[in-house]
């Protein structure tokens, strides 16, 4: 074999090594870690540590456990620890993942509620948390942007995932529309469409 050809050819890339948590205390302490991490918004630092680094889920598997996360009452981020929590460990690995999402954040904000009431109205202070928003939303921003790589194996297919997520930004960025409704509408039109698609996947895979 020509060395040239062979040192030439593409090498596969290497396969996801899926990880899982250790016990209950890796599940508090991962969480926790996550929580402090998480100022301004979370969903970057989640796909990072729960995909990139602790290699829990998949980046497909993130995204759908994120969706679901977001259309269930309560925090996104406290929903997607309670479902994994569960996932591995039951009801006791559910709680120990909440509680690793809130304690130790609950003691930091009543620490800075404290310390911000004295300090709420310099000017200084408000143009440092319109700064923290700013790269709060770039950081949400980016890693929206990442995760579309997520979408190529949708059963939906890229471009009408593309046209929702079109859709969706033009209902609540610009008409304005509550999204309870864009959920119910656009939503309701997405799950039909998978539901259709995934039917004549499933069709398909009986024929052969």
């Amino acid at each position: 074999m020509n060395p040239q050809t062979h040192t030439a050819e593409t090498l596969p890339e290497p396969e996801f090594q899926r990880q899982h948590p250790k016990n209950l205390n890796d599940l508090f302490w991962s969480f926790s870690f996550l929580a402090l991490q998480g100022f301004g918004g979370v969903l970057a630092v989640v796909q990072r540590e729960l995909v990139d680094k602790k290699k829990w889920l998949t980046l497909e598997e993130f995204v759908e456990d994120w969706a679901v996360a977001q259309i269930l009452p309560g925090p996104n981020v406290v929903n997607l620890s309670l479902m994994i929590g569960d996932r591995h460990f039951g009801t006791h690995g559910a709680l120990v993942a909440l509680a690793g999402m809130l304690a130790f954040p609950l003691l930091i904000v009543l620490a800075i509620a404290a310390l911000f009431a004295n300090v709420a109205e310099l000017p200084q202070v408000q143009g440092a948390l319109r700064g923290m928003g700013a790269v709060a939303a770039g950081l949400i921003t980016a890693t929206g942007l990442k995760l579309t790589a997520a979408l190529k194996s949708n059963s939906m297919g890229m471009p009408v995932c593309w046209a929702l997520a079109a859709i969706t930004f033009v209902a609540i960025a610009l008409l304005r529309i509550p999204l309870a409704w864009v959920l119910i509408g656009v939503g309701g039109i997405a799950c039909a469409w998978a539901y259709h698609q995934l039917g004549r996947i499933s069709g398909a895979r009986a024929g052969t």
